[in-house]
């Protein structure tokens, strides 16, 4: 279970990551790729951020996760020019992919498909 802090420290990195890559993603990713922040998890040490991205308008997303990767020094010196003043140490950044989204429309699919089976079933 995650302390306060944890979650307090999470949501600021979050904010601010979501604003840089705003800012700086299009010069990572291109300007074709939507990439969102979804969530960020903090070790108790708070030494480590695991940074959940969720990724739109491709469809190798782990392909945006590695490019992030590759930028992940000048990212994290970024975060820390943000977060400086709050935080003693800019924690090490670590991506996953964020496949929630996709789970959600896959389902959301398959229970329209079920629906309309329903529906020509009561037709005939």
């Amino acid at each position: 279970m995650e302390s306060k802090r944890q979650r307090q420290v999470g949501e600021l990195i979050r904010r601010h990551f979501s604003m840089i890559l705003m800012e700086e993603g299009s010069l990572i990713y291109g300007r074709d790729k939507l990439v969102t922040v979804t969530d960020v998890k903090m070790t108790p040490d708070l030494l480590v951020a695991k940074v959940y991205i969720s990724v739109y308008g491709t469809e190798n997303k782990q392909e945006i996760i590695l490019e992030l990767e590759e930028h992940l020094s000048r990212l994290r010196h970024v975060l820390g020019n943000r977060i400086g003043k709050s935080l003693r140490r800019v924690p090490q950044l670590v991506f996953f992919l964020d496949d929630t989204v996709d789970e959600m429309y896959r389902v959301e699919d398959l229970l329209n498909r079920i629906q309309q089976g329903d529906n020509h079933s009561k037709l005939t």
